[in-house]
């Protein structure tokens, strides 16, 4: 029995969709635009050559046209291409829930308002049911960027800091040990039973620590809060059928716990590719460990860093020779991303773009798997590798992996 591995490079795109003008995102590129900031900040290009050999570099190159400030290896060991999306958003659960077989073809609510983005009747109701006598915010806002401007203010109140973004959600900041972390998580969740006649994909609690701007921190005790996904994925297919999925990260809020059997929290790339393959040593067969690697666009994509994001792309390169020497010969290595988030992009929102698919096994060729009409295709392999019942989207690609 076989046993999948998926890495998540959250916010990694290879190249504008074909309906980014949908979107405003032409000519958003988030690994070509990076490498390209990266090559004239360091003065050489990145250095990738283990996802090169899997054919990463090939893969934006077709999908962008565009030729890459990297230093790559030809595609030699790993089946390379590059999919689109058919979700109607640019979100997180929506490019997660359509790699696992279900894609959102339904419009979220959104708050489009810049500032007052939450209406003073939501407000009312909110404060009604939280019994907080108002929220600071109330604004779209980088995440950072809000702690240090209303973080005192926060503190001095005890109110909470609501704000949003261009995705379908509505955020709250707040101290862990002045608000309290229960509290906050307290208030999310009432926040959410609120929102949930209006279609917002996300409630986030946002937790920090600190005394002032100078030494504000996010901390790793992030909870989201997802509505359900709007069918079955494929992860609970494979749990119904006996099966183990491994959440490692945030993948276990981002589907609402549905089809998780072992949730890992783990803070930062280092600590979430240490959690996944310490997973990959007991693991038994029939399992999915399922890690997203949230830090690539949290702290690089919505944060304009390209110099960042390519230095954790060369730290993540050399962290995968480990995965790749404790494949078992029955296991599939998975790569790909649920959107972009272009750090050179204007804004800080995601972007729309092709997102990679990258598959190795101990045995495979170099194989090139072109363009994927929808990241189901990722879920509907999945089926097929576990012998599940086939998912209503998306087309394998098992047989030309040959695993």
């Amino acid at each position: 029995m076989s046993r999948a591995i998926i890495l998540v490079i959250d916010g990694f795109g290879l190249g504008h969709a074909p309906d980014a003008d949908a979107f405003g995102d032409v000519n958003a590129n988030t690994f070509a635009n990076l490498a390209e900031k990266f090559q004239q900040s360091k003065n050489r290009p990145l250095k990738l050559p283990n996802l090169s050999k899997l054919g990463l570099v090939k893969a934006c190159e077709q999908a962008s046209k565009r030729t890459l400030c990297v230093e790559a290896v030809a595609p030699c060991k790993g089946a390379y291409g590059y999919a689109a999306e058919i979700s109607t958003g640019k979100d997180t659960p929506s490019g997660h829930w359509e790699m696992a077989g279900v894609p959102v073809l339904f419009d979220w609510t959104y708050f489009t308002d810049k500032k007052n983005s939450f209406s003073p009747e939501l407000i009312a109701q909110i404060n009604q049911v939280t019994g907080y006598s108002d929220l600071l915010g109330n604004c779209h806002a980088s995440g950072t960027n809000i702690i240090a401007d209303l973080g005192e203010e926060h503190i001095k109140t005890g109110l909470p800091i609501c704000y949003t973004s261009g995705d379908s959600v509505f955020q709250v900041a707040a101290h862990e040990q002045h608000f309290g972390l229960d509290n906050l998580y307290k208030y999310c969740e009432q926040v959410r039973e609120i929102l949930d006649p209006m279609n917002i994909g996300r409630v986030i609690a946002r937790p920090f620590i600190g005394e002032s701007p100078a030494d504000f921190e996010r901390t790793g005790n992030r909870r989201d809060y997802s509505v359900l996904p709007p069918a079955t994925t494929v992860l609970e297919k494979l749990t119904q059928a006996g099966g183990t999925v491994i959440s490692v990260g945030k993948i276990a809020d981002i589907f609402a716990h549905q089809g998780i059997s072992i949730k890992t929290k783990a803070t930062g790339i280092p600590a979430l590719v240490d959690s996944t393959l310490a997973h990959m040593k007991t693991a038994d067969d029939n399992s999915i460990i399922f890690t997203n690697l949230v830090n690539f666009d949290q702290d690089f994509g919505h944060r304009r860093d390209p110099v960042g994001f390519g230095e954790a792309l060369e730290y993540f390169d050399e962290r995968l020779a480990e995965f790749l020497a404790q494949m078992a010969d029955d296991d599939l290595l998975l790569l790909t991303a649920d959107h972009g988030c272009d750090p050179t992009w204007p804004g800080n929102d995601h972007t729309r773009e092709f997102v990679p698919v990258i598959a190795y096994h101990n045995h495979i060729d170099s194989v090139n798997l072109g363009q994927r009409n929808t990241f189901a295709d990722l879920g509907q392999t999945l089926a097929s590798l576990f012998k599940l019942e086939a998912m209503n989207y998306g087309q394998s690609f098992l047989n030309e992996l040959k695993l």
